[in-house]
């Protein structure tokens, strides 16, 4: 760990697929603070009217690296299928092998958290696919102080590796 980052020391393993309520969204790296709060409120006002539960922390799916946009969807796990209804549709977040670990602290620090994936991920000798999530654990909606927000990154392996249990 470098600095001010404090990332949990990294590990593989194997997720489960879990259905999902998605919004998927195109922007400006600019504009992601801008579309984040309103995202979210449509996708959780969706499933909420459709009276379907959430079963974990909301998280952003990210299709691929970004650039100078970002290609990703908001969603939040759900206990079952969606109806599509607007933006908002049904998905699914995939069972895959992937190098997974806990950031401690404000967002700010994603884009070197996930650095430090990257590079654990290389010197295990793993590659990565392109896709990969975050899943906000706790964040400014359960804490004001960003050193208590825990942000889970996920990025899944393009080939098998060995998995360690949670």
């Amino acid at each position: 760990m470098t600095g001010q980052i404090v990332i949990e020391p990294p590990r593989i393993v194997m997720t489960e697929a879990a259905p999902i309520a998605m919004l998927r969204l195109r922007v400006p790296g600019s504009d992601m603070r801008r579309v984040m709060g309103p995202g979210l409120a449509e996708v959780t006002g969706a499933i909420a009217a459709q009276d379907i539960a959430a079963t974990g922390p909301w998280f952003t799916y990210h299709f691929r690296k970004p650039t100078d946009t970002f290609d990703f969807a908001i969603c939040v796990p759900v206990a079952s299928d969606v109806r599509a209804v607007g933006r908002v549709e049904p998905g699914e977040r995939p069972a895959v092998k992937a190098a997974r670990t806990v950031l401690h602290g404000n967002y700010t620090s994603l884009g070197a958290a996930w650095g430090e994936l990257r590079d654990w991920i290389a010197a295990q000798s793993h590659a990565t696919g392109p896709a990969f999530w975050e899943c906000y654990a706790v964040g400014p909606e359960t804490s004001s102080d960003p050193a208590d927000w825990r942000t889970e990154l996920t990025w899944p392996l393009a080939e098998d590796a060995p998995v360690t249990t949670e």
